[in-house]
């Protein structure tokens, strides 16, 4: 079985998120969407509350399951039996940080390869920092987000 590990913050998941995993799903036989702990971006959801979200996203995608992971990524490819890790690109921005990390994976485990995936042009800017930037000032996110992201994230600034 072939097993590829999208990993991410996903503070919150967002239409750009599940579309990539719509289309990697065709390309392998099983999709890990880790949710990295990453407590250093000082998340506006928790652990927890990241996890259901994707979770909740993913149900009705029977070769995809949610997982939350912290420490080295590639050690937790390796646990999880996984032959890749995919990462989405929205801009040559985001290729020079992620060609250093894929580098520096490959380093510390050369079996693990990184795929790069562009999403579809409708989402290449959506970021979950601009989404949550959105909502705080009110605005509204339901054409970036799927309905329960949106009202987590609704309910989450407005408590605050």
């Amino acid at each position: 079985m072939r097993t590829v590990i999208y990993p991410g913050s996903f503070d919150p998941l967002t239409n750009g998120h599940l579309d990539l995993i719509q289309r990697v799903v065709k390309l392998f036989d099983h999709v890990i969407v880790a949710v990295a702990r990453n407590e250093g971006k000082n998340p506006l959801f928790s652990l927890a509350e990241r996890l259901e979200l994707v979770r909740v996203a993913i149900k009705s995608m029977p070769k995809v399951s949610a997982d939350a992971f912290d420490g080295l990524l590639m050690d937790y490819v390796e646990k999880q039996g996984g032959q890749a890790v995919i990462r989405g690109l929205r801009a040559v921005s985001d290729f020079e940080f992620e060609f250093q990390l894929a580098l520096m994976n490959r380093k510390l485990n050369e079996r693990i390869e990184t795929i790069f995936m562009m999403p579809k042009d409708t989402y290449t800017f959506l970021s979950s920092r601009v989404i949550k930037e959105i909502a705080r000032l009110g605005g509204d996110v339901s054409a970036f987000v799927p309905p329960h992201v949106r009202e987590a994230l609704t309910s989450k600034v407005t408590a605050k």
